[in-house]
């Protein structure tokens, strides 16, 4: 599948890093550091813009590698980049540890998935359907 897209950073076009990535790592579109201090966030631009076929959404994921060496990661993940969305896609990034982190230029902080997604229509009624669970739920079914 082919995906319009709008590079106005100096950076490469996001890629898959190996044959079996499903993300696309999103790279800081910055001109000088940024440094986030324990638990500030800030938006991040990446100075690219997409035309998602209708039917799909790109999914925006923490970096683990990001995560577990300097503590970011993203205030809402995964976020969601709608198909009818035309802006520039900008990064939310949070500092979660308790250090002063710094972001370089051109740094990869996050990555991108792209999902095939289906809108529904709501059938109300008033009884559910009888299943083994039930109604429980946080950590009901076992330790």
């Amino acid at each position: 599948m082919q995906v319009k897209i709008i590079n106005q950073s100096p950076f490469p076009l996001p890629q898959y890093e190996t044959a079996g990535s499903a993300g696309l790592d999103l790279r800081a579109n910055i001109t000088e550091p940024i440094s986030l201090g324990s638990l500030e966030r800030t938006l991040v631009p990446t100075g690219l813009f997409i035309e998602l076929p209708l039917g799909y959404e790109a999914q925006v994921r923490p970096r683990s590698g990001l995560s577990i060496k300097k503590g970011l990661s993203l205030v809402n993940a995964p976020g969601t980049i709608d198909s009818d969305y035309r802006g520039e896609i900008k990064i939310i990034l949070v500092n979660l540890s308790n250090q002063p982190q710094t972001v370089e230029p051109g740094e990869r902080i996050a990555q991108m998935v792209i999902a095939r997604y289906e809108q529904i229509e709501w059938a109300e009624v008033a009884v559910l359907s009888e299943t083994e669970r039930g109604t429980g739920g946080f950590g009901s079914t076992g330790i």
